[in-house]
């Protein structure tokens, strides 16, 4: 088996041009013939290609939305029912939780005015920022990426073998990044309400410089889930609940009672009122339960 390699090939920067999917395919930017998701469950994904084949995509240039594979009748390429959390959409998600940049190729036939005129075109690296799923245009349950461009000076490349599945050491470049920190009052105000005591497991940090904790959103910030930065939209967890809980590892009940791999229920102080429609939102839109399939794509 090939390298799997997340970042930019050698060779071919930014721009460059393919004929068909078999140049493409040479060219080691993206390996499946027909697939447009190039990965793997236990890796991650390394690349997309975006050549019109579903009809929830948008193209901002900057920002994807892209919908997983799956659930598409192969003769005429309608949506005919729900799609897995496997195989593809679940080596996107790795991808998102790991970090990994993911490579991007539009395709002529993709609507967008990004696209080239013809053949294919590698238009750069992408960070996988979320992921959800909900009812497409079909009707059916479609899993939605949302990617945004990685600014060049952020972008690293790492190899990665198949079997077994081992990082090299990546290559060092000069890196610059650019988080967004959110610690509204809100926040400040639901962590000090709970003296930074996780809600779901009552861990509370000691760090040097003081208790530590973070804010969840339930419902997520920014579009397309347009949730508010408010006091019932936000959760104190420790760490490790707020990882799960925004992976879709575990839930919470409208009767506060957790779901997923805890038991017991949320702890909720006097004043803090959280919002059963936020948590009715992240239980139909960010919730995942489905079993494992180790299977790479290529």
């Amino acid at each position: 088996m090939a390298e799997r390699i997340f970042g930019h090939m050698p060779g071919y920067p930014e721009g460059s041009l393919f004929e068909d999917r078999a140049e493409l395919r040479e060219s080691g930017v993206h390996r499946p013939i027909q697939a447009g998701i190039s990965g793997s469950q236990t890796e991650g994904a390394e690349s997309i290609v975006l050549s019109g084949g579903y009809e929830d995509d948008a193209d901002d240039g900057d920002v994807i939305v892209y919908t997983g594979q799956g659930g598409r009748d192969q003769l005429t390429g309608q949506q005919v029912y729900d799609q897995p959390f496997s195989r593809g959409n679940r080596a996107l998600a790795l991808s998102k939780q790991n970090g990994l940049p993911v490579r991007v190729v539009r395709g002529s036939n993709h609507d967008s005015p990004h696209s080239p005129p013809h053949g294919y075109s590698y238009d750069g690296l992408y960070t996988v920022e979320e992921y959800w799923h909900e009812p497409g245009r079909s009707g059916f349950e479609v899993w939605r990426f949302r990617l945004a461009k990685i600014p060049e000076r952020v972008t690293i490349g790492q190899v990665v073998r198949e079997e077994p599945a081992g990082y090299s050491v990546p290559r060092r470049r000069e890196m610059w990044v650019s988080r967004i920190v959110r610690d509204s009052a809100q926040a400040a105000k639901i962590k000090a309400l709970y003296k930074h005591r996780c809600q779901m497991c009552g861990t509370r940090l000691e760090c040097p410089a003081g208790p530590y904790s973070e804010a969840a959103h339930i419902r997520p910030l920014g579009a397309p889930h347009d949730g508010p930065d408010t006091e019932d939209n936000i959760l104190c967890l420790c760490p490790n609940h707020h990882v799960l809980f925004d992976n879709g590892a575990i839930s919470i009940a409208d009767d506060l009672s957790l779901i997923g791999a805890d038991q017991g229920d949320l702890t909720v102080r006097r004043g803090h009122n959280i919002n059963r429609r936020h948590l009715a939102y992240h239980r139909e839109h960010l919730v995942v339960f489905a079993s494992f399939e180790s299977e790479a794509l290529t």
